[in-house]
């Protein structure tokens, strides 16, 4: 980085800092722990408009958002960097396979981030997020749209969201189905995910046909994804969705 972006960072931190690298997230240049004699603050930084953009997303959503996402203490426009600096939040994150206590905090998030309007226009639309499209699809809600449990963390005061780069504005009900797949890759089977979402009213006036829709959508644009790529998570969520699609069709027969 420039130096009139470490200094920036110094400024704020309170003087010389240690840096740890975070061990994922993959759209900023840098994602750090960096602990100053101010204390530690978790720092994103990025340069490039691919980066950049979902980095203003994330400042955005704190904005519209007051709780679960982590607090920011600083910003700052360098150099044609942006770099972010919010609270550190180090805790361990959730384990959301059936049964399992951390499944009420999301139950509880959930229900908060359902009624969370979007404010102004400049999010994702389920289009450009997601690959495909439905008209139910469009909403006025603000959703993370990857709530998988890294980016779920566990607090004595609740559970707090993290990376909020794919920020998206669309029906409520779309969380939700994009929730499946990380409830069936926790051990969920199919039917226990779509049992456990009933709770949500979101999902349980959703028309099945919509939902039909959805899953033989998303399960084709993994299996597609699967077969040009050697990620082992690509594979996961090709699985995922696909057994999930395969459940709805099976559930019609």
């Amino acid at each position: 980085m420039p130096e009139s972006v470490t200094t920036g960072i110094a400024e704020r931190v309170g003087g010389a800092f240690g840096v740890a690298p975070a061990t994922s997230g993959n759209y900023a240049e840098i994602a750090s722990t960096v602990t100053g004699p101010a204390g530690q603050v978790f720092v994103k930084a990025a340069s490039g408009e691919l980066s950049v953009r979902p980095l203003r997303y994330e400042l955005a959503v704190t904005q519209a958002i007051d709780r679960h996402p982590p607090a920011v203490r600083w910003h700052l426009d360098s150099d044609g960097w942006l770099v972010v600096g919010t609270e550190h939040l180090a805790a361990p994150h959730p384990d959301l396979s059936p049964g399992i206590a951390d499944l009420d905090l999301l139950a509880v998030a959930l229900k908060g981030l359902q009624e969370t309007p979007a404010p102004g226009e400049s999010w994702f639309t389920p289009p450009a997020r997601l690959g495909f499209a439905h008209p139910a699809m469009d909403g006025e809600i603000l959703i993370h749209s990857d709530l998988n449990p890294a980016n779920l963390i566990v607090t004595p005061h609740g559970l707090r969201i993290v990376d909020w780069a794919w920020a998206t504005k669309p029906a409520p009900w779309v969380e939700l189905a994009l929730l499946v797949q990380w409830l069936i890759g926790s051990g969920h089977s199919a039917e226990q995910a779509e049992e456990w979402l009933t709770q949500l009213p979101a999902w349980t006036v959703t028309d099945r046909e919509v939902l039909d829709d959805f899953a033989s959508k998303n399960a084709s644009k993994w299996s597609a994804k699967s077969r040009q790529s050697t990620e082992s998570s690509v594979h996961d969520l090709a699985t995922w969705t696909g057994g999930w699609a395969a459940h709805r069709t099976a559930s019609h027969q």
